[in-house]
């Protein structure tokens, strides 16, 4: 046995509160180690010498170097200590805080078993209700449709439908959504995101002037008000996008700092080398001199953005932000933000733009979730590319998935391609097939699928400007296969082992399986592959896909049912 590749970790994703009386334990040993048993053995810290209770722990996830053992146990009493007892070649160990042993003295576990001393109700991460049944729509609003045809046209200089620029405007607005609601309804679409609405003069307004206000080529408050109220009639969340990490050059506090230099009020909003503006001596987003940094651990912008997040859900009723660049924003800011945010709606979801492993910020005192970009590169990687097989697939999204705690998995944004990205559509080789069977793995993972818009046409598009193209209106006129799938997969985001089910990962072949199981003891399973592997489904197929000729599967997917015996 592999002693240096056992790990775990107190008060982590490796144990941590479901509720005010459930804990998840989880364990990572070597994955070449063959375990008879692992057990959990748990009790009460005061007596725990005394009486020790067990829990046999389950398999959950494998990934390329280790295998990761899962118990979830309702106590009695909250204050909870363990020690792991471990079965491998005939032999038994113990495992605590002092490591590996042939023998455990419970009468000294004070000194050395894992604990959780106490579950604090505080502690414990609350998962957003509505978000884990949710389908996510993401619109690029300049490009999605025009509504207001009587508004100043003067500014547009791109036809619709034409390939845009980096500053090309079409005229896209909010009364387009407006006018958009019931067919986004009819895709299944629970909820939109929405880039920046605020006052800019770019057309994707990710430089802000003024945080209270809305774009006039977009509307006003009036076209806004109108689309929340008219998007919570059908049951549709609104989510914006917070720009905190940086503003526009013409952000008025910004200007007076360019006229005034240290002698400004607002010098210390923004982070300047020297005592005045001086080229860009000054840290700005990315290579982008225009949006000057914000300095968020100045008090005064804090109150001011944070006020400004408030007032959109006070006098607005939105539901949520998406927070741009947000690991380059301080965890103190996102404190502050989050116990603002949450007094005001603790059903208001805060989602961060982070791409990489950000388990920092999602330990219940930032953010809810972030926009899933690992998953979206292991889907790319399987998909598009035939870099991952399905082995390669099933271990990759295990990897993703013991990162976090299932509250924050419950919560992540689960997407293919954004503003941000390629379209996954022309990484795909424009292969309708493989974009549906990724969309398949989005809509009943756990977490809540975001579609970009455009997907269900499909819109093609490379890297920024050209994956913010113009919506193609057409395919409400004439309806594609990846439009008819979203919506039947949308339908499935219903049942209950999409929602509340736990999940797990597999490979038979050339074949990509993901199961979702209820505490009803339905199993719902998903099997894709992107090859030509003939597949003969068992049980009640609920949705089948078959665009391979004689292949079931090809390069499609099919999702069952069964119905398990009382013996499982």
């Amino acid at each position: 046995m592999n002693f240096k590749a056992i790990l775990h970790l107190e008060d982590s994703v490796y144990c941590y509160a479901l509720d005010e009386r459930t804990v998840r334990v989880m364990l990572r040993v070597d994955s070449e180690d063959v375990f008879e048993k692992i057990t959990l053995v748990y009790g009460n810290k005061y007596d725990y010498y005394l009486v020790q209770e067990s829990e046999e722990m389950q398999k959950a996830f494998s990934c390329s170097s280790y295998d990761y053992y899962t118990a979830t146990v309702r106590l009695k009493d909250v204050r909870f200590v363990y020690v792991f007892r471990l079965v491998c070649g005939g032999k038994t160990y113990y495992f605590s805080e002092d490591g590996v042993s042939e023998f455990y003295d419970f009468s000294l576990a004070y000194y050395n078993s894992f604990q959780l001393p106490f579950l604090n109700r505080a502690d414990i991460m609350p998962v957003v209700p509505w978000f884990t049944g949710a389908v996510f729509y993401e619109i690029f609003v300049e490009r999605f449709k025009m509504g207001d045809e009587g508004k100043d046209t003067s500014y547009i200089d791109l036809p619709w439908g034409e390939i845009p620029g980096p500053k090309s405007f079409a005229g896209g607005d909010l009364t387009g959504i407006i006018q958009k609601l019931d067919y986004l309804k009819s895709l299944g679409i629970s909820a939109l995101y929405l880039t920046p609405v605020f006052p800019s003069i770019s057309n994707h307004k990710y430089d802000i002037s003024n945080y209270y206000e809305i774009d006039p080529r977009f509307g006003d408050k009036e076209t806004f008000r109108t689309l929340v109220n008219e998007a919570h009639a059908r049951g549709i969340r609104i989510v914006l996008d917070a720009v905190f990490n940086h503003c526009s050059d013409r952000f008025p506090a910004f200007q007076d700092v360019v006229k005034r230099g240290k002698a400004s009020p607002y010098f210390d909003w923004f982070l300047v080398h020297g005592d005045k503006i001086e080229g860009e001596n000054y840290e700005y987003f990315g290579v982008c001199s225009y949006m000057p940094k914000l300095n968020t651990s100045n008090r005064e912008v804090r109150k001011y953005l944070i006020d400004a997040a408030l007032y959109w859900m006070k006098e607005f009723g939105i539901d949520g932000w998406r927070l741009d660049v947000s690991d380059e924003v301080s965890h103190d800011f996102w404190r502050h933000f989050r116990e603002a945010v949450k007094e005001q709606n603790p059903d208001g979801i805060i989602l961060g733009e982070n791409w990489h492993d950000s388990y920092p910020y999602l330990r219940g005192d930032q953010f809810d979730g972030i926009m899933n970009y690992a998953l979206t590169k292991a889907c790319i990687d399987y998909f598009a590319k035939g870099i991952l097989d399905a082995e390669g697939f099933q271990k990759r999204l295990s990897e993703l998935y013991v990162r976090n705690t299932e509250q924050v998995n419950r919560m992540m944004l689960n997407l293919l391609d954004s503003h941000d990205t390629h379209r996954f559509y022309t990484l795909a080789g424009k292969d309708a097939d493989k974009l549906i069977c990724a969309l398949a793995v989005i809509y009943l993972h756990t977490g809540a699928p975001c579609v970009y818009y455009g997907t269900e046409v499909p819109l093609e598009g490379g890297y920024d400007p050209d994956c913010r193209r113009c919506m193609d209106w057409r395919v409400e006129k004439t309806p594609t296969k990846v439009m008819y799938m979203m919506r039947a997969l949308s339908r499935l985001r219903a049942r209950e082992e999409i929602v509340k089910g736990d999940i797990s990962f597999g490979a038979e072949g050339e074949l990509f399986l993901l199961e979702r199981r209820s505490k009803a003891r339905l199993r719902l399973t998903v099997r894709c592959g992107t090859g030509r592997t003939p597949y003969v489904p068992k049980g009640e197929v609920l949705l089948s896909h078959n665009f391979g000729g004689d292949c079931l599967l090809g390069t499609g997917f099919v999702i069952e049912e069964i119905k398990e015996d009382r013996n499982g």
